[in-house]
Formats: structure tokens, C-alpha cells, sequence
């Protein structure tokens, strides 16, 4: 598949998770991958499987300043992008009464205000190269309540609102700007935690309708997706991904099992 072929990609948060598998379907699609994260043997260790010529550009975006600087870089190494892939981000957790300014100025920082600085340095350039496709790695949090995730539950809601934001304001002039709200994807780092907990796996999978958690290639289909031209007509949305946790009510068990009455 070269749906992407001659198209230059940046993902944020490539060297591990979700962010890797995007990177590899990108690659997959055809187009050129720039892999940025602040784990670089992890990104080197990505961009080795890549086969069009990946480029890895180290960053950390808790900084003040870090997705301007990010856009800045990516500018001087290739001109631009024709795909933004904003999927870093981290979460804190603990009782909302508990929550220090310290701790909400790092998450906003890495989850809301780096995202959007770095789309604004990109998109200029991304304007005079015809427009292109930003996908904004949201989350299931932004639309119900997790317990325990105030401040992350707040990024991601801001990151749904900057995306039909940013819809509107860089529609006409080719820009198209949607977001991705996973569910649980299985990853190493909820692997570590799910492993901890026996019987905790099916019971999340039970409350999905299709029985499963989530893979890091359900989540990188649907960017290749938003990416390419299938999605030419589609702007200022937010898919959900989560094998329909949020948005059914699963059964505890298949309707074919159930007992016939009488």
C-alpha cells in the first residue's frame, strides 16, 4: 500500500506504543517518517525496520517553548511536512484534591501546549506545499470521567476543542485537522500495570462490544486513514477507537449464550 508515496510524516512520541505503530504504517503507506521522541535508541531502534529513508529528530516537549522549537528543526532538516501526527503526551493520576500546579503545568505542557505550537510552526509551510493532514492523539478520557485523571481528562478534552478549532481556521487553506480518541491499547506500558492485576484484562474486555483491547495497529490504521486523500472531505472530527467501550453498552456476556426464556 503507497497511499502516502512522496508524503513527508512527523510523529511525536515515535519511539514507543502507539506512536511506533503509527510510524511504521506510515512508512508502510509510503511515506517518509520523521520519528521524534526524547528516547533515542528507541527512535534509532525504530527507524532501522523503516524503509523510506526515516529521520530521527531527539526532543522533549515539557519545556516551555519545545514544540516551537520542534517545528523549527523540522523546517531547517526537510522544508516541511505534509502529515503532523501530534501522539506524544503522559499522564499523572491520583485524587483531584491531591493535584499540584507543578504537576498541571508539565502535562499541559507536554499534552496541550507543545501539540498546538508545533502545529502553529508547521502549518505555514504546510500551506505552501498544497496543505496536508494534522491527527491530534486525543483520548476516551475527554469524553466520560476517569477517576483519578483530572488534569490528563482536562488535556485531552482541550486537544478535542483545538482540533475543531484548528479545522476552522486552516480549512481553507488546505489543512485538515483531526483527532483520535483511543481506548485501552495494549502497549508495554499498560502491559507492566494490566500484568499486575490477574483477571484484569477480560474484565475490560467484557466491557467492549468487541471483546478485545485495543492493538497500537487498530490506532495507526486510522491515521494512515486521516492522512491520505480517503479522508479528503473529513476535518474538525474526533474518532473514537476503543472497540466500543464509550459508546455501547456490552453485554456481560454473547447474546447467542443467553438462555432462551421460558
Amino acid at each position: 500500500m503507497t497511499v502516502l508515496a512522496s508524503k513527508m510524516a512527523l510523529v511525536t512520541g515515535a519511539s514507543r506504543g502507539i506512536g511506533e505503530g503509527v510510524a511504521r504504517a506510515l512508512d508502510a503507506a509510503g511515506a517518509r517518517v520523521i520519528l521524534t521522541g526524547r528516547a533515542v535508541a528507541d527512535l534509532e531502534r525504530v527507524a532501522a525496520d523503516l524503509g523510506n529513508d526515516p529521520l530521527v529528530l531527539p526532543a522533549d516537549l515539557a519545556p516551555g517553548g519545545a514544540g516551537t522549537r520542534l517545528a523549527e528543526a523540522v523546517l531547517s532538516a526537510t522544508g516541511g511536512v505534509d502529515v503532523l501526527v501530534n501522539n506524544a503526551g503522559m499522564a499523572i493520576g491520583g485524587a483531584s484534591e491531591d493535584l499540584k500546579e507543578a504537576d498541571l503545568d508539565l502535562i499541559v505542557s507536554v499534552n496541550f501546549r507543545s501539540l498546538l505550537m508545533l502545529a502553529v510552526g508547521l502549518a505555514p509551510a504546510m500551506m505552501e506545499r498544497g496543505g496536508g493532514s494534522i491527527i491530534n492523539m486525543s483520548s476516551v478520557a475527554s469524553v466520560r470521567g476517569p477517576v483519578g485523571r483530572v488534569a490528563y481528562s482536562a488535556t485531552k478534552g482541550a486537544i478535542d476543542a483545538m482540533t475543531r478549532a484548528l479545522a476552522a481556521d486552516w480549512g481553507p487553506k488546505g489543512i485538515r485537522v483531526n483527532a483520535i480518541n483511543p481506548g485501552l491499547i495494549v502497549t508495554e506500558m499498560t502491559e507492566e500495570s494490566l500484568s499486575a492485576n490477574p483477571g484484569r484484562v477480560e474484565e475490560l474486555a467484557a466491557r467492549t462490544a468487541l471483546r478485545r483491547l485495543g492493538e497500537p495497529d487498530d490506532v495507526a490504521a486510522v491515521v494512515v486513514f486521516l492522512a491520505s486523500d480517503a479522508a479528503g472531505y473529513l476535518t474538525g472530527e474526533t474518532i473514537v477507537v476503543d472497540g466500543g467501550m464509550v459508546r455501547t453498552i456490552a453485554p456481560r456476556s454473547s447474546p447467542s449464550a443467553a438462555k432462551p426464556a421460558g
